[in-house]
Order: C-alpha cells, then structure tokens, then sequence
C-alpha cells in the first residue's frame, strides 16, 4: 500500500509538471504567433519580431493592442541608448562636419523619441466614435519620428570618418524598428477601413462640423480682414521702435509654452536679418506681415560654407498649429552656395496664406506633419520645394529663377522614402512660370517638375498652369553613385493641368507615372489627404475641400 501511495503521488507531481510544460508551450507559441501576426506588414520582419518578442513574452502579452504599445517602447528606449554611445560621440568630434551632424541628429532624434511618445499616448486613446482621426494622427506623427531619423542619415552622407559610418549603422537600425511601427499602424488602419463603419463615421463627421478646437477663438479674427489682427496682436514688432519690440527673438520669449490659444505676432513692414526657431513648446503662434514683399526675414547659412541642409534654414518651424499671413522668408546666399533654406516647417498643422518664400536651391523645406499654402509664392532654382510632409498648396505661384550656368532646375523634390509614409506634396492650382530674369535662359537651363529624392516620392499637380519651361520629359530621375532611383517606386500625376507645359505625351516612361482618374485625384483634395480640414476652415483662409469643377481652366483668387 505503501508502495502504491508513492508511486500514485510521483505519478501526480509528474502529470503536474507536465501540465506546467505544456501550457508553457502553449503560451511560447501563442506569444510567437501573436508577434509574428503584428510584424507581419513590416519590411523589416527579422527586427521586428526579435525586438518584440522577449518583451512580450516576459509580459505575457499577446494583444495587438498591447504589442503596438510594446513595439513603441523598444523602439524609444532604442533611440535613447544610440544617443549615449559615449566612444562615438568622441570619434565624431574629431570631424567638423561630422560634429555638426552629430549636434544635428541629436535634435531631431529628440523631435523623433517625442513623436513615437506622442503616438504612443494616441494608442491609449482609442475610441472608435474618432478612430479614423486617431489613425490619421498616428500615421502623421510616426512618419514624422522616421523622417527626423532619415534626415539624421542625410547630415551623415557627405562624412568620411570612422564615427560617420558608426553612425549611419546605428541609425539604420533605429530607422528599421520606426518604419516598423509606422507600418503595424498603417496596417492596422487598413484593416480597420474594411468594417463597416459608416454609421460611426458619419456621427464623428457631423459633430467634427460643429466643434472646432479652443484655439480657433482667436483665429476667427481672420475671417474679418488681416487689419483686425494687426490691430490686437498679443505683441507687435517694428524695427523703427514703434512696437513691443525691434525683433522677432524678442517676441518670441513672450510665447506661452504649449498654449491651446494663438498668440499674434504683429511684425510691421521691414527686412528682420536674424534666424528665427519657432520651437516645439510654442504652439498656436501666429505671424502678421504687412506682405510677402514688405516684412522680410532674410538670412543667408548655406552647404558650400559647412552647415548642413537642415540648419541652414533662415526660419524653422517646430510648433504646432503655426501660422503665418502676409509674411516674406528668405535665404539670398545664391546659387553658388547650393543647399540654402528659407523656411523649414515641420509643425503639424501649420498654415501659410499669402507668403513668400524666396532662395535657391532648397527654398522651402517641408521637413513632416500636415502643412497647407495657400496664395504663396515660391520662387527657387533646384528643388526648391522638398521633404516629407503632408503638404498641400492651393493657388500657389512657382517661379523658376536662373541657376548657375551648369545646373537644371527642379520645382519639387518630395521625400518619401517607404511605402508606408501617408505625406505628398500636392500642387493644386496655381501656376508654375519663369522669373523674368530666367525667362530668356529657360530652354538652356532646362527645367521639370520633379525628382524622386527618396524611392517612394509621391507629388501630384492637379488644375494648374505650366508654362513653356518645363521640359516635355517632366520628371528627372534621382541620380545616386550607384545609378539613378525612384523612377519604378515613385508616384507622379499630373491631373487637369493646361499651358504650354501642360502636355504629357512626351513624358518620361516610367512605371512611376501615374494617369488619375477623378475619383483617385480627389484622394489628394485637402478633405480627404488630410483626413478633414476642419483645422484650416476654422481659420477663415480661403480653401477648397475637393477639386472644384470650374478649376479646370481658371485660376481662381479668393480675397478678402
């Protein structure tokens, strides 16, 4: 009996451990399973489930949800840890340049950890009365974290050293786990767009037509006429000293940080030579000019003198909810210094109306987030219109300038390097013409519409005047050491256009190029590329919602 005793209770303790085994198993594999499903989507699968799966497996988590939010976290602590490679940051130091983009990086990796926290605070928010903006939002702001990171990779490009290519590999590996986590929610949305959802939709649509964000308060002011903001702006500068201040810095040390109401900056008539950095805690600030061509912000950092491309920008913009009226940007250092940026946006929802900005290479930098121009006019020589953003410019002037003797001009350069980026530029009315002094030059210094900067690069010209300038090819493709990019993964349509460079039956023959029908361009009207634009009607700025109909032939210029 004994005996029997014993051998019954090992028999129990072994079925028991046993049991343990198997639904260890279980859980191991459910864990792989669930994580495998997640990075399923992603271009870089290996990255993503070795990333994912200790943590997941130590938490026990396999819901989508709580997976996203994991992918999330390694990704920013990730980010974090590349930033204290102490050995690199000595072996960088020792090449100016190399220093330079070091100093750089570590802002935008800064910008880059904000967004993915942002987006990660975004996924606790779900609730599906907004999940269609909430998606937008997280697409917007993770692409926003990998552009900062490939921009990081851009001021590595032209350096040397040891600790310049320890560099690019570090960020390599940061640019793979970002893109993964823009491509799980791009995915995700995907799947979501499939419901049916319409009833949903349909009460957000509604009740997103009668609210409008705390802020707007202030910016309805700009339904009236720009005179009323001029006359109650929060501070006023003048260089003559009749204002708050004689400068711009000045009066920006007066922005409350992170307020949810615009405070106006009156700036009067005048040429202000300072750099301007509207940082990422001054939101809602609004810029008042007496006209594009009457209150000047100039400056003049280019490449040729060692500054990379992104800090060479006379006015940044890091803030959300930016705009800016009747205001005059530029960077006069000349086609010889190549790289030299007037303005560079990258605050989400920002607003142009009736602006100039006027350089040469590299004029406008729409750097990420939603952006919309409107009445602007852009003038430059190559690529003078670049980045990632989400941008859209409606009635807008582009003027080619005269470029060195050896060089071709290109009006957009859009940099969209994967799949998974929801940004474009968007070129919708307007006119695209020659600066009178390129206008005798312009069938030897020939000029096109676009180049793939990065292989994903999507510009569309919808309803617009080209005139005689642009080269019956269009596009020109991007040309790397090792041979030209983009031409087969770009996406470039032209939709309505008329002039004499509006004709395309002697375009260039890529797979990129695109014919629209009408349903497929109107995916790139403000409404539906911006996922509603509640936040620029609310504003009073003149704007179309869709394509209008009577567009076709016509520019039409809505004022006051």
């Amino acid at each position: 009996m004994v005996v029997a005793v014993t051998v019954g209770t090992n028999s129990n303790h072994n079925d028991h451990e046993d049991n343990i085994e198997h639904s260890r198993k279980n859980h191991v594999a459910s864990t792989i399973k669930a994580v495998q499903n997640i990075c399923k989507p992603t271009d870089f699968k290996k990255e993503c489930v070795e990333s994912l799966y200790a943590e997941a497996e130590a938490r026990n988590v396999t819901d989508p949800k709580e997976l996203i939010k994991i992918a999330f976290n390694v990704t920013i602590n990730k980010i974090g840890e590349k930033l204290k490679e102490t050995d690199l940051m000595q072996e960088v130091e020792k090449d100016p340049r190399s220093k330079d983009a070091f100093d750089t990086c570590k802002k935008l990796m800064d910008l880059s950890i904000g967004e993915l926290t942002r987006s990660l605070d975004g996924i606790g928010k779900f609730d599906l009365q907004d999940i269609d903006q909430i998606l937008m939002n997280l697409k917007v702001w993770l692409s926003g974290a990998v552009t900062y990171i490939d921009t990081c990779l851009d001021g590595f490009e032209n350096t040397t050293t040891d600790g310049g290519k320890k560099m690019k590999e570090l960020l390599t590996s940061s640019m793979h786990m970002s893109s993964n986590s823009l491509a799980i929610i791009s995915d995700f949305a995907d799947t979501l767009s499939h419901w049916n959802t319409t009833k949903i939709v349909g009460r957000r649509l509604l009740h997103d037509s009668k609210s409008t964000p705390s802020w707007v308060e202030h910016h309805k002011l700009v339904n009236a006429n720009t005179n009323t903001l001029k006359q109650i702006p929060n501070v006023t500068v003048a260089l003559d000293g009749s204002g708050d201040f004689k400068s711009i810095n000045e009066a920006l040390l007066k922005v409350p940080m992170k307020s949810k109401k615009a405070f106006v900056i009156y700036i009067k008539e005048g040429v202000y030579r300072e750099y301007i950095e509207v940082t990422k805690h001054m939101t809602h600030v609004v810029f008042v000019g007496d006209g594009g061509q009457k209150t000047r912000i100039t400056g003049s950092k280019n490449f040729i003198d060692g500054i990379n491309t992104y800090n060479t920008a006379t006015v940044a913009i890091q803030g959300d909810h930016f705009t800016a009226i009747n205001m005059g940007f530029e960077n006069s250092a000349g086609p010889h210094k190549h790289q030299a940026v007037a303005l560079r946006v990258q605050g989400d929802k920002s607003i142009l109306f009736n602006c100039s900005m006027d350089g040469y290479q590299d004029t406008l930098y729409v750097h990420a987030m939603r952006q919309f121009y409107r009445d602007c006019t852009i003038s430059g020589t190559i690529d003078f219109v670049f980045g990632n953003a989400l941008s859209v410019f409606q009635n807008c002037k582009f003027v080619v300038r005269k470029p060195m003797s050896n060089q071709k001009c290109i009006v957009t350069a859009q940099g969209r390097k994967e799949r998974f980026h929801p940004s474009a530029i968007v070129i919708q009315g307007g006119s695209i013409v020659s600066d009178p002094a390129f206008y005798p030059f312009r069938f030897d210094n020939t000029a096109y519409l676009a180049r793939p900067w990065k292989n994903f690069s999507r510009t569309i010209f919808m309803d617009a005047f080209i005139d005689d300038l642009i080269h019956p090819d269009g596009y020109l493709p991007w040309q790397t050491p090792e041979g030209f990019s983009g031409m087969d993964t770009c996406f470039y349509a032209e939709y309505h256009n008329y002039g004499p460079g509006s004709n395309k039956s002697n375009r260039v023959r890529w797979a990129g190029i695109r014919n629209l029908n009408s349903k497929t361009a109107h995916l790139f009207a403000p409404s539906k590329f911006f996922h509603g634009g509640d936040w620029i009607q609310a504003t009073g700025i003149p704007y179309f919602s869709s394509i209008p109909q009577h567009h076709k032939h016509k520019k039409t210029f809505i004022k006051w």
